[in-house]
Order: C-alpha cells, then sequence, then structure tokens
C-alpha cells in the first residue's frame, strides 16, 4: 500500500464545485469575488464521439478568453466527461492549448441521463477503465498542466471504491476529489466521510474532500473526520454566497439581517451577468434558482423569491428587485 498523504496542512484550500446546471460563469464569477476560494471547477463539458471545437470549450468556460480566469482573478479548471479513453485524450489536448488552470475529469455525476450514456458515475465499476481515461489524458496534454479527477463512492455501494481511487493516482491524477455518496445516494444525507478518510489512507495524492458541507462547522466536522486539508464546497456555498469568507475567517456569529444587504449586490451581478448570457425568457428561472437555494438561510431571499416567483419577463423582475432594495447598474428605486 502507498503511503498516505500528508493529513490536514497549515494552509487549507478551498473549491467551488462544478454543479451541472447551477453554478455557470455567471454565478461562479459572483461567488468567487470576495477571493476566498483558490479556484473553481466549470460544469462539465461532454465528449462523445467527436473532436470538439474551440467554442465548446469556451461556451461552458468563458474564463478562457480571460487567462482561464473569473473576473476578479480565480483560477478555473476546465472538466470533461466521456469514456472513451482516446477521445478524451485527443479532446483534452484541444482543450490544453486554451490554456485552462488544470483539466478536471468527471466521475462523479449522478445523473440519470448522464449515466445512461456511460457518463460520470456510471464508470465506477470499472477502476481499469478509469486509469485508461486518465492516462490517456495525462500523457496527451503539458505535464505543467494538472490532471485531477472527481469521484463518488460507488454507484450502489463501496465495493469498488479504494479499487477507483487507486486507479485514478495509478494513472496520473495530480488530485483527488472524492464525494462522500455513491450516485445512488444522489444528493440525500448524510455524507459518508469516513470513506474519504480511507482513500486518503489508501493513495499518495492530495485528496479534497466534498459533500454536506453548509455551515463552518460542517466544514471544521469535514476536515477533522477525513483528515483532508481541503474541502471543495458545493451545493452550501450557492446557498449562503459568504460560506467560503465564514470559513476563512472561522466565524459563523454575524445576524443574518446584516449580512443580507452583502448579498443584494450579488443578486444584481448575477441577474446583469445571466441576462447578457441567456435569452429574456430564461433568465428569470436562473435568478428564482439561486434565490430558492438561499431562501432557506435568508428572510430577505425568502421575501424576493415570493415575489419573484410568479415573474416571467425580465422587466418585470427588474421592478420587483429595485423594490427590495437590489441596485441594478444605471438603475435605482425611484426610476
Amino acid at each position: 500500500m502507498p503511503q498516505a498523504a500528508p493529513a490536514v496542512k497549515a494552509t487549507p484550500r478551498l473549491i467551488l464545485a462544478p454543479m451541472e446546471g447551477l453554478a455557470d460563469d455567471a454565478l461562479r464569477a459572483v461567488l468567487t469575488k470576495g477571493g476566498a476560494f483558490d479556484w473553481c471547477v466549470t460544469e462539465f463539458v461532454r465528449v462523445t464521439d467527436c473532436l470538439l471545437t474551440p467554442p465548446h470549450f469556451t461556451r461552458i468556460c468563458p474564463e478562457l478568453l480571460n487567462g482561464a480566469r473569473t473576473a476578479s482573478g480565480t483560477p478555473v479548471r476546465l472538466q470533461l466527461l466521456g469514456a472513451v479513453p482516446k477521445l478524451m485524450a485527443t479532446n483534452a489536448a484541444l482543450a490544453a492549448t486554451l490554456d485552462p488552470f488544470g483539466i478536471d475529469l468527471n466521475f462523479g455525476c449522478p445523473s440519470p441521463q448522464v449515466n445512461r450514456n456511460r457518463g460520470g458515475a456510471a464508470l465506477l465499476e470499472e477502476p481499469e477503465l478509469l486509469q485508461r481515461i486518465i492516462a490517456a489524458v495525462r500523457a496527451a496534454v503539458p505535464p505543467a498542466l494538472p490532471v485531477t479527477a472527481k469521484m463518488r463512492l460507488g454507484i450502489r455501494d463501496t465495493a469498488y471504491t479504494l479499487d477507483c481511487a487507486r486507479a485514478l493516482m495509478e494513472g496520473g491524477a495530480s488530485e483527488l476529489v472524492v464525494h462522500a455518496r455513491t450516485k445512488e445516494d444522489g444528493y440525500r444525507p448524510p455524507a459518508r466521510w469516513e470513506w474519504i478518510a480511507r482513500i486518503r489512507e489508501t493513495v499518495n495524492i492530495p485528496v479534497i474532500a466534498n459533500g454536506e458541507v453548509w455551515t463552518l462547522a460542517d466544514y471544521q466536522a469535514i476536515r477533522s473526520a477525513t483528515g483532508c486539508a481541503d474541502v471543495m464546497l458545493g451545493r452550501g456555498a450557492v446557498a449562503d454566497p459568504l460560506l467560503a469568507e465564514r470559513i476563512r475567517s472561522q466565524c459563523d456569529e454575524t445576524d443574518q439581517a446584516d449580512d443580507w444587504p452583502r448579498i443584494r449586490p450579488m443578486i444584481a451581478e448575477f441577474w446583469q451577468r445571466t441576462q447578457v448570457k441567456v435569452v429574456p425568457q430564461h433568465a428569470p428561472g436562473r435568478l428564482k434558482q439561486w434565490l430558492g437555494m438561499m431562501r432557506h438561510r435568508y428572510q430577505g431571499a425568502e421575501a424576493l423569491f415570493t415575489d419573484l416567483r410568479p415573474l416571467r419577463l425580465p422587466n418585470d423582475v427588474d421592478q420587483a428587485l429595485l423594490q427590495h432594495g437590489v441596485a441594478l447598474q444605471g438603475r435605482n428605486a425611484s426610476d
């Protein structure tokens, strides 16, 4: 057995997770603005049966046109999803010419549609294939470019968990993110953090812990349970946009009434970025999706979500935002 990676370090890293259909470039820009994240990972680019073109990558990761960084300078890793080693390698080689901060491979997505097409977590009973995929990608991109992987614990159970982790390490992964649930667990609590600890003791590359971190207390608990220095934040960082800052400051005692005024400018920026990105009829839905996650922590988000819920037109959303004190660029509550 290889020597385990070192336990908790003095300078832990925070990473913003890839979240399909949720954490697009607009939300990444907003959540990373305070500089609390060390890097973030895109939604996946699906690799199927052909060589993609640069626009396929820049559509998912427009930050590639900005030095692979968000507007505030947080580095961005590009995530690929697929099951054919040669195709993954050729597409990774092309993506590498766009100078991402790194290439991440998705072996964790639990989506039935993705899994039916042999993507994401569907491969977690085939450790040999995982090793061939990551080895092919590693060989196809420049040696200095990080190649990482994200995995779950398995499909139905943990029978192959350690085999998959070893396979990804032996294939050349420089780091491994572990979401402590199986595919069939979906997002149901609890996350099985003890398995991250077992993986960390099995491989000799850094392991990044992921799953069910909603508060500073959760962050402290996952580090203690896993021995991992580094933690990836997903839905918790969307539900509380200040979570990474709370973790950095080791303080979670502020009153939500004091925090909500700091959230309002984030909402304004996200809304304005989203309107530039998507067709008008889809923009309100994206904003309501985010508010729907925040409303369980912030009363202001609950009130705003309630008023926005029936609205379909961007102009009506603008007016509701202004009435809730969300100042839009070039607009104010007296307009």
